[in-house]
């Protein structure tokens, strides 16, 4: 049986409880460790303010990585990821730990009840794209075209840029 081909994906992180700087740079180890995963990049560190939510600023990073992994099969990894680090839902938006969204998979467009590909907000989000253009300068989403230019349109959220410890 042929290896299945590896694909590109983009992962958003996200964290405002607890020590939020540490726990993205965890996270990142911990993405780096994934089964059929390999080439991570991180982009830089950034702080938001939250978005349609009340609470501590976040930390924000976009990993990309080479997978063999099918979205949905990522996506279960990214859930455990979550969990191993104390994730939450109480309710939409809440405050958590650590939140990791698959942003993009290759070129893959889906639309089920648990993941829809590309992300539906990814170019409507300064602290997913700023960080997804550092890696990636060039790069276009199905149905939404280059992200560079969705990127004027998020100038009014606030976004710093900070350093690594």
């Amino acid at each position: 049986m042929p290896a299945t081909p590896a694909v590109r994906a983009y992962i958003g992180i996200g964290a405002n409880l607890g020590d939020a700087r540490a726990t993205v740079a965890q996270a990142i180890t911990a993405l780096a460790a994934l089964p059929a995963c390999s080439g991570l990049r991180a982009s830089p560190l950034y702080r938001s303010a939250p978005v349609d939510a009340a609470g501590p600023d976040f930390f924000n990073a976009v990993v990309a990585l080479d997978t063999r992994l099918t979205p949905q099969a990522l996506l279960a990894a990214l859930q455990a990821v979550e969990q191993a680090f104390g994730r939450r839902r109480p309710y939409p938006n809440a405050p958590r730990t650590l939140d990791l969204d698959l942003l993009l998979h290759g070129d893959a467009v889906l639309h089920t009840p648990t993941l829809t590909l590309p992300h539906p907000r990814l170019h409507q989000r300064a602290f997913v794209l700023r960080p997804l253009l550092d890696l990636a300068p060039a790069l276009g989403a199905p149905g939404v075209g280059p992200l560079a230019d969705c990127l004027p349109a998020c100038a009014g959220q606030r976004l710093e840029k900070i350093e690594r410890r």
